[in-house]
């Protein structure tokens, strides 16, 4: 069987304490991207996994496909096999949630794989344990994400805007990203009230100031490209531009019309990485093996 996992973009991210564990409570607003890997599950007497279309991606015991397979088995008992192979065409690094995406795939696709059946309540509390992102990666739609990443509420509506996404430069470390935070002078937060009331009309007037990163002035700190990729999709006419996650990728919203296909070949000579998108519904989605 064989699943696409979409990546992610977040377009609000606040910080709004941390746990004495060390965890970050987060309140964040997400949606999945048409930009996807490609997650194949095979039958097989050993848990293997392969890896290709990132040649800067080893297949080893840290990928956190192979973690959430181990995962799902300690917490099953079962002793089935599987061969995972994960065709990577979302980056690396770049705050798109592509490791979280193929880890959601992969304890959908062994749920019914190995005949499981669990809820996806248990799916989610599994996975939280593997990754602040792979509930919501497990559920997707248009999401207020609250916590530590478990308290998931979703939105009735997800609205459906053509993107253009740019990654500018190498990726970043979350935890650098995280600790320049904590070192860094608070911005004011937008509200996200204004925002979901925006997204939910389609309203795209005033769309760019109601989302908001409180990570991204860090990062863009550390990595100046970052704001030269918000600087180019802004002045090609993007209704809003954020950085998702931690970095470094940025996403510009655009109208309808606009000559996307040409931006992204600018972009990509500018910038390295380019590639137009849109905003969905789905995080993982089953495709026939031919698709």
């Amino acid at each position: 069987m064989q699943y696409k996992a979409f990546a992610k973009i977040n377009w609000s991210l606040d910080i709004l304490g941390q746990r004495p564990d060390g965890y970050h409570l987060m309140d964040m607003v997400m949606q999945p991207v048409s930009v996807c890997d490609l997650i194949t599950l095979e039958p097989d007497d050993a848990l293997t996994l392969t890896v290709s279309g990132d040649p800067y991606i080893a297949p080893d015991a840290h990928h956190l496909a192979l973690r959430a397979a181990q995962a799902l088995r300690a917490y099953t008992g079962c002793t089935r096999g599987a061969h995972l192979h994960v065709h990577k065409q979302i980056p690396a690094q770049a705050g798109l949630g592509g490791g979280s995406s193929d880890a959601a795939a992969v304890l959908l696709g062994l749920n019914k794989l190995w005949e499981l059946e669990l809820t996806m309540d248990e799916l989610c509390r599994l996975a939280l344990s593997l990754g602040a992102d792979i509930p919501f990666c497990l559920t997707g739609g248009l999401q207020r994400v609250q916590g530590i990443g478990e308290v998931l509420q979703p939105q009735s509506f997800a609205p459906a805007y053509p993107l253009l996404i740019i990654k500018p430069c190498e990726g970043l470390s979350t935890r650098r990203v995280f600790e320049a935070w904590h070192a860094a002078d608070r911005m004011e937060h937008a509200s996200l009230d204004s925002l979901l009331d925006a997204l939910r009309a389609h309203r795209t007037q005033g769309l760019d100031a109601c989302t908001f990163n409180v990570l991204e002035p860090v990062s863009a700190a550390m990595e100046p490209r970052i704001r030269d990729a918000l600087e180019f999709l802004r002045s090609h006419g993007a209704f809003c531009a954020r950085m998702s996650g931690s970095g470094s990728a940025c996403f510009g919203v655009f109208p309808e019309d606009a000559p996307l296909e040409a931006y992204r070949d600018e972009a990509l000579h500018s910038f390295g990485y380019a590639v137009t998108a849109g905003t969905q519904s789905h995080s993982v989605l089953e495709v026939s093996q031919d698709a």
